[in-house]
C-alpha cells in the first residue's frame, strides 16, 4: 500500500504559486491530484504525488526555495487535531513524544526521532517514500515546519544551534538565513534541528493545562505500533473537525479520505464499528467538554455539535448522561 499524506500538506500552496506566475491547477492535475481536493485538508492522498508536486512547481516557477516559502506560512493548526494536544503538552519533549508517536495522522512517509548526546539534541526528519524519486522540497518543507514548531513550543526568542539538511547548498541562501536565526548547514548526515537538551524541558509557551485531559481524547490512545491510521481513528479525528462546520455527514467522511461511503462503512465494519457509533462516541465527548466548559451556551452547543434544534440537543444529552445539559453544568467544578 503506497503511503498517504494529507491535503494539508499543500496548505497555501495554492495562493503561494500563483504569486509566483504559475497555475496551480495545472499543476495538480499535471500530478494526478484534484484541485478541488486542496480546500479539502483532511482528505488524504498519494504522498509520491504530492512530492513530484513540489519539485516540479519548483522547477517551473524557478524557485528553489518553495520549500521554505511553504514552511514560512504554514501554521500549527494544519496538523489538525493533532495540533490541539501539542498545544497542550506542558513541555517540548513531552510535545515532540506525542508528534512523533501520532506523526502517521498526518502524514505517512514522515519519521521524526530525538537523539541525545553531551547536552546536545537532534531532532532529525527521515522520508520512506518507498521510491527513489527526488524530494528536496519536501525535506526543506518539513524541516522548516519542525523549525517553526519548536519555535513557537519554546517562544519567539529562541535560537537553535543549527539547522541542517541533507542536500547541498542552493546558490541564493536568502530564505534560509532570513528564516533560520542559526547556522545552517548542508550536505549534512540528516535534515533536522540542532539544540540544546535543556531546551526539551522548558515549558512549552503554548500549553494551557486545563485543556490537556480533554484533549488528548482527540488522539487514538496508542498511535506507537500502527503506522497506517485505522479507519475508525481517521473517521473520528474528521467527525471532531467537520461537527462544528456543519458539514459532518458520511459523504462528506468519505469524500475527505478519497474513497466512497461504502468503503467506510465496508472498513469501519472490520473494526467492530459503525458510522453511527463513531459519531455518537464524538458528539457525546465533546458535549461533556462543551457543557462542563461554561463558555458556550446551549444554543451555541447545540449548534457545534450538528443538531437541529437546541430541544433535540437536550433530549439527545439527557438520554446518554442520565441528565440535562442544565443539570450537568449545574454538578460539574467550576
Amino acid at each position: 500500500m503506497k503511503p498517504l499524506v494529507r491535503y494539508a500538506a499543500l496548505a497555501n500552496y495554492v495562493e503561494l504559486t500563483r504569486t509566483l506566475g504559475a497555475d496551480p491547477g495545472a499543476l495538480l492535475r499535471s500530478t494526478g491530484l484534484d484541485p478541488g481536493g486542496v480546500r479539502s485538508q483532511d482528505r488524504w492522498v498519494p504522498a509520491e504525488s504530492v512530492v513530484e508536486l513540489l519539485e516540479r512547481t519548483a522547477s517551473q516557477t524557478g524557485r528553489p526555495d518553495l520549500g521554505l516559502r511553504l514552511a514560512e506560512l504554514r501554521r500549527l493548526s494544519h496538523l489538525g487535531p493533532l495540533s490541539l494536544v501539542l498545544r497542550e503538552e506542558p513541555d517540548v519533549r513531552s510535545a515532540l513524544q506525542v508528534l512523533i508517536r501520532h506523526e502517521s495522522m498526518y502524514n505517512e512517509v514522515l519519521h521524526t526521532r530525538v537523539t541525545t548526546a553531551d547536552g546536545i539534541a537532534s531532532v532529525r526528519i527521515d522520508f520512506d517514500l518507498g521510491t527513489r524519486q527526488t524530494h528536496r522540497q519536501s525535506v526543506d518543507l518539513a524541516v522548516g515546519v519542525l523549525f517553526g514548531l519548536l519555535r513557537g513550543f519554546l517562544g519567539p526568542d529562541w535560537r537553535p544551534l543549527a539547522v541542517c539538511f541533507g542536500h547541498p547548498e542552493p546558490a541564493d541562501t536568502t530564505t534560509a538565513r532570513r528564516m533560520f536565526p542559526a547556522v545552517v548547514r548542508y550536505d549534512h548526515e540528516f535534515d533536522g534541528v540542532v539544540l540544546y537538551e535543556s531546551d526539551l524541558d522548558r515549558p512549552n509557551a503554548m500549553s494551557d493545562p486545563q485543556l490537556r485531559t480533554y484533549v488528548q481524547r482527540v488522539l487514538p490512545p496508542d498511535g506507537s505500533g500502527d503506522k497506517q491510521p485505522r479507519t475508525a481513528a481517521r473517521v473520528r479525528e474528521l467527525i471532531e473537525m467537520l461537527l462544528p462546520t456543519g458539514r459532518c455527514s458520511i459523504e462528506q467522511i468519505a469524500r475527505s479520505m478519497g474513497v466512497d461511503r461504502r468503503t467506510v462503512h465496508r472498513r469501519l465494519a472490520s473494526e467492530g464499528a459503525t458510522f453511527t457509533a463513531v459519531l455518537d462516541d464524538a458528539r457525546a465527548d465533546l458535549a461533556r467538554h462543551l457543557v462542563e466548559g461554561r463558555r458556550h451556551s446551549f444554543t451555541e452547543v447545540a449548534e457545534l455539535l450538528g443538531f437541529a434544534s437546541p430541544s433535540n440537543f437536550s433530549r439527545w444529552f439527557r438520554d446518554r448522561f442520565d441528565a440535562t445539559p442544565r443539570q450537568w453544568r449545574a454538578r460539574s467544578p467550576r
